[in-house]
Order: C-alpha cells, then structure tokens, then sequence
C-alpha cells in the first residue's frame, strides 16, 4: 500500500485497553487488487482437482506479459471444476505470453480470453504481485491496460 502501509489493528469499543494478543483486538490486512489476464494453468498437485494454479500476465505495450502463478482463493470446490472445464476449452499449444520463464513444471497454455480478480499484498520488483489469491473471474474480455503498480483497484 502507499505508505508502506500492511494493515490496520482494532480493538473492541467496550474491551479495556491490555497489552498481548486478544480476541478483543483485529488485525485488518490492506489488500490490493487488480484484474490479469489468464494465460495458462498448471497440473494440479496433491488433493487438488481440474487444475493447480493459474498462470496470469498483464499487458504492456500491447504484449502480454508473464506476472506469476495464482494458486489459493477457489472457494467452493465448484469454482474449481467450473474453471477447469472453461481452460481446457481455451486450451492453446503456444504460449501467449512473450516472457514467461521459467516456465512451470505441468503448464497448459490458453488463449488469453479469460480475466481474473487478484488480491495481493504488493507487486514485487520482478513484476510479480506476493501472497496471490483468486477473487473471482471477472470477465471473457482481456483488459489492455492495468500494469503493475497502477494502483488498487
């Protein structure tokens, strides 16, 4: 966050003022998001079904450009199956990203038709956003614009 800002800590209105951890006081994390473009997917790993993260990017000068994997945030476990059913449909042979290396282990490629809500604490200075969780799937429609560090959203 601007700043250097991670959260905000609240206490209960009636709960006397005491040092320490309690379950009178919250701590509020300051989250950023941003919409990215899906570019592919990975195999999924353990319990994991359909897929194991989401490779997303973002474009620049009219090139997509690789910004990380997501894999946490599918809530329920439909949201999984759902997704997984639209990817393999996207599915694509050729990456439509111009920089993504490394390139991870068990990917699948898609056309990059589909954008995804992303929560995060912040964009790295590789260009990657940290902490990365799904908020949703928020349009077929890839954005043009939105580099990192644009701004929350």
């Amino acid at each position: 966050m601007p700043g250097g800002w991670e959260g905000l800590i609240a206490k209960r209105a009636q709960a006397p003022y005491v040092s320490g951890r309690s379950r009178d006081w919250l701590k509020l994390k300051c989250v950023w998001e941003q919409e990215l473009v899906i570019g592919g997917y990975t195999d999924p790993a353990g319990s994991r079904t359909d897929f194991g993260a989401l490779l997303v990017g973002y474009y620049d000068d009219g090139r997509l450009r690789y910004a990380g994997k997501v894999g946490t945030g599918y809530n329920p476990r439909a949201t999984l199956r759902e997704l997984g059913a639209r990817l393999r449909e996207l599915e694509t042979p050729e990456s439509p990203f111009v920089d993504v290396r490394p390139i991870p282990r068990g990917v699948h490629w898609t056309r990059p038709e589909l954008v995804a809500q992303i929560g995060f604490a912040e964009w790295t200075q590789r260009r990657s956003p940290s902490a990365a969780a799904l908020s949703r799937v928020a349009r077929r429609q890839a954005p043009r614009g939105g580099r990192p560090g644009s701004g929350p959203r």
